[in-house]
């Protein structure tokens, strides 16, 4: 913190302008790498009876199971 005021100081600005200029630096730098999510499907086959558009149709087939 003393080093925010004495950075403010030194630059004739106020602790809110310098504290604000570190924050938005911080957050736009990306040093962290990208991470990519590999998601693995299943083979499904469709059920007689059951409409994957109806919600309620769904968890109805679910609670008979």
């Amino acid at each position: 913190m003393k080093n925010i005021w004495q950075k403010a100081a030194s630059e004739g600005r106020t602790l809110q302008a310098v504290a604000n200029e570190l924050l938005r630096r911080a957050l736009t730098q990306s040093d962290r790498q990208t991470y990519r999510l590999k998601l693995q499907g299943w083979k499904a086959q469709l059920q007689p009876g059951i409409d994957i558009l109806d919600r309620d149709s769904l968890f109805d087939a679910m609670d008979r199971e």
